[in-house]
């Protein structure tokens, strides 16, 4: 055994206390960023991956849903209410076609009572997915949605909008690889797979949008359906009125309400007059995480039961039947603030004898609605008052716009891609005073992101696979339509 040495021994302890304290400063030193992959726990300077939180979030919420079931049978179907446009200048009766036993609505308003207060108990258990002060746009989509949302996701892009994206998709059977690794995070945007947090066949395609929302990254959201585009920056919403005050922005369907008056019982709600407000369409809104988690979290607890119990109770069968109404309830049910945007959504597409064609839904730039109503102008009363604002967002819902899903030929009634003759032809042109309020040919430029996905990624999609000719389509319709101006082109601004 060798001499102890003191000087070697000296030596060897000054070099362990240098490589502490070079470690020691390079910890508190060094700055820390949120990645926008891993984002940092709220309050907390561990970095922790987003899929954790998410976890742990429904680890603690999903018993909190089991657990105040609504304890009876299925509402009783007594008929379906018949699409009915909504009339501000009336309070006609609200439908009432939906059968449950005064006991079942006792147990219901229990249950419902009870679901509100455990959340609110159990609020430091479930600690916030989101990173504070991010804001981002959501969206699902997969399979033939897929193609679709690219197209939107380009457009988002070319109208300047810098929000990152994240694209919830139900499980791992609609994640394509090429397009999720390689594809959208050039445009800044993810893929993440519900089932992966929530387990398989738990959710399925109404319940999607409201845990995408719960379970995205983002505090402040702008949500897009996947057939669904911007006409400027999203962004600039959130940071406007009326979004900065109440936090949850929605935009009106055709249809007047139709929840049932059982639904206000068990909420322990006053029903609101039929002239009050439209029903809604969702397929865009707004909303805070930060001023509307509880909201949020009975919106959450009206999907889970939405098929069995909530769906029917919301719509009682009327158009669209499913989320769309869960989400300005819950905000109405539990006293937080929202904006419902008063103009009327527009129907726009093509003249075919003496009727539109439709195939999209435009709404209208909530900025200007805000201010019109702050003067007391309702055009949704008189349309006289005061022009109307300018559009904001598409939602090309009927058919999709997908070059590999018949949206060339008579594959649709609508026949979008057709003029009477049966030439190739634009899609929107009608009403024109409603075109007038895009602002540019917006049309054009959908079709110039289409003809991208399409001859970019014409082999990359799942659903694409053994379809050939897909660029040389859109290529050849581009030519006829958009290539050069044609007499009959529609006026795309109020001056022109």
């Amino acid at each position: 055994m060798g001499a102890f040495r003191p000087a070697r021994a000296k030596a060897l302890l000054l070099a362990m206390l240098t490589l502490i304290l070079v470690c020691t400063v390079y910890f508190y030193w060094s700055p820390t960023t949120a990645s926008s992959t891993v984002p940092l726990v709220p309050n907390t300077a561990f970095e922790v991956p987003l899929t954790e939180r998410q976890k742990d979030f429904w680890k603690v919420l999903r018993p909190i849903i089991e657990r105040h079931k609504p304890n009876c049978p299925s509402p009783e179907k007594r008929g379906d209410v018949q699409a009915q446009h909504f009339d501000p200048t009336k309070d006609q009766p609200r439908p009432d076609l939906t059968g449950l036993s005064d006991e079942d609505v006792r147990k219901m308003e229990e249950s419902h009572a009870a679901f509100i207060e455990d959340v609110k108990n159990s609020d430091k258990k479930l600690k916030p997915i989101h990173t504070p002060g991010k804001r981002g746009l959501v969206s699902t989509a997969g399979a033939t949605y897929l193609p679709v949302f690219v197209s939107s996701l380009r457009m988002l892009r070319r109208a300047g909008s810098n929000l990152p994206v994240e694209l919830f998709m139900k499980d791992a059977t609609e994640h394509e690889k090429h397009i999720c690794n390689n594809v959208l995070p050039k445009l800044d945007a993810r893929c993440l797979i519900l089932a992966d947090v929530v387990g398989k066949n738990i959710i399925e395609h109404y319940q999607l949008k409201i845990f995408a929302v719960l379970f995205s990254s983002f505090e402040e959201i702008v949500w897009m359906d996947a057939d669904c585009f911007p006409l400027g920056k999203p962004e600039d919403l959130l940071d406007s009125e009326p979004f900065k005050t109440n936090g949850l922005i929605t935009w009106p369907d055709f249809w007047a309400s139709s929840a049932s008056p059982l639904y206000y019982r068990i909420s322990r709600q006053e029903a609101p007059s039929m002239a009050a407000r439209q029903s809604s369409e969702t397929g865009v809104f707004l909303v805070s995480k930060k001023t509307h988690s509880l909201a949020l979290l009975l919106a959450a607890y009206y999907n889970f039961y939405g098929p069995s119990h909530y769906f029917r109770l919301l719509s009682q069968g009327g158009p669209g039947e499913g989320d769309k109404e869960t989400f300005i309830q819950a905000a109405s049910a539990v006293g937080a603030p929202f904006y419902t945007v008063s103009e009327r959504v527009q129907a726009i597409g093509h003249a075919n004898a003496d009727q539109l064609s439709g195939s999209a839904m435009a709404q209208s730039d909530p900025r200007e609605d805000f201010a019109l109503i702050q003067q007391d102008k309702r055009r949704v009363k008189d349309e006289s008052v005061a022009p109307a604002p300018h559009i904001f967002f598409i939602h090309a819902n009927y058919p999709k716009f997908n070059p590999g899903d018949r949206i060339f030929g008579m594959g649709w009634e609508t026949t979008p891609t057709l003029k009477k003759d049966g030439s190739d032809g634009r899609a929107w042109t009608a009403p024109p005073e409603a075109i007038k309020r895009f602002g540019y040919d917006v049309e054009k430029a959908y079709w110039e992101e289409i003809k991208w996905v399409s001859c970019n990624l014409e082999t990359a999609f799942k659903t694409w696979e053994n379809k050939l000719g897909l660029c040389k389509r859109v290529e050849e319709y581009w030519g006829h339509v958009f290539a050069e101006p044609h007499d009959d082109d529609p006026k795309f601004t109020l001056d022109g």
